[in-house]
């Protein structure tokens, strides 16, 4: 009699199926215990005395701070401030910054009458244009906004024309092949080609978006992050000092994950090649 023919093929898909889901590895771990250790050695030195509230208020106290602000509002509605003075500036610097270097990537009359001006704007320091700011526009909103979208543009400028300029010149050749009209070329070629470095610069864009929010949120600001940070700092508040860095930080670290996720979904294509 023939043998009984077993199909296996379910169980060895299974298998695999179950062997391509992530586990927490080891290093995962390992890499928690140096900021535990940190946070530890942060609350003894305060408990004991060795590091005075005046200086570090300690993790506890932080925790504690933290908790108030938002049970009377305080933090909820500086947070509300921060996000609007970014979402705003970070809009405008990204608009203008994609714009640029479209105009600056697709042409060599864009580029030469684009790009000179803007690297000369590029060299000089984001924060020294603050008092200038300020005589142009006052102390409102609108210096601000300004320095946050300022700081934007740049980096999404220079990696969306690094990635306009290297898209492969044999996907050009193609175009031509099909009979691509010049829109059709850029909208289905040159910009999907370009995405990956687009992206780079928007995570890069934002980073530096909370780092100018933070710089211009200490000058003449009424209401925000900032503002809460500078008065705790007349009252040597180091408690709320720290709680206001630290939103900052998360803040920059969801803002991050954000555009990771968008990575991740509108470059697919280039996750599945790597998992062979």
């Amino acid at each position: 009699m023939p043998a009984p023919v077993v199909d296996v093929g379910v169980p060895q898909r299974a298998a695999r199926t179950r062997s391509r889901v992530p586990l927490p590895s080891a290093a995962v771990w390992q890499r928690l215990v140096s900021p535990l250790v940190i946070v530890v050695v942060w609350q003894v030195a305060g408990a004991v005395g060795l590091l005075p509230e005046q200086l570090l208020a300690s993790p506890v106290k932080v925790l504690t701070t933290a908790a108030g602000l938002v049970e009377e509002g305080v933090l909820p509605e500086a947070i509300a401030v921060s996000l609007q003075r970014a979402a705003i500036g970070f809009t405008l610097g990204a608009v203008a910054g994609i714009g640029l270097a479209l105009v600056a990537g697709l042409s060599r009359i864009g580029e030469n009458a684009v790009d000179p001006p803007l690297q000369m704007l590029r060299a000089l320091p984001l924060f020294g244009l603050i008092p200038l700011f300020i005589l142009w526009f006052g102390i409102g909103e609108t210096p601000k906004v300004a320095l946050v979208a300022l700081g934007v543009a740049f980096p999404l400028y220079l990696n969306t024309f690094s990635g306009i300029r290297g898209v492969d010149g044999r996907l050009a050749e193609v175009a031509r092949v099909l009979r691509l009209s010049r829109t059709e070329t850029v909208t289905h070629i040159v910009l999907p080609g370009a995405l990956a470095q687009t992206l780079v610069g928007l995570r890069q864009s934002l980073g530096v978006a909370w780092l100018a929010l933070i710089v211009a949120e200490q000058i003449n600001a009424d209401a925000g992050l900032g503002h809460m940070i500078n008065d705790a700092r007349e009252f040597l508040r180091t408690d709320v000092i720290v709680v206001g860095l630290i939103v900052y930080a998360i803040l920059g670290l969801l803002t991050d994950a954000l555009v990771r996720l968008l990575e991740r979904r509108a470059l697919s294509w280039r996750q599945s090649f790597l998992s062979r």
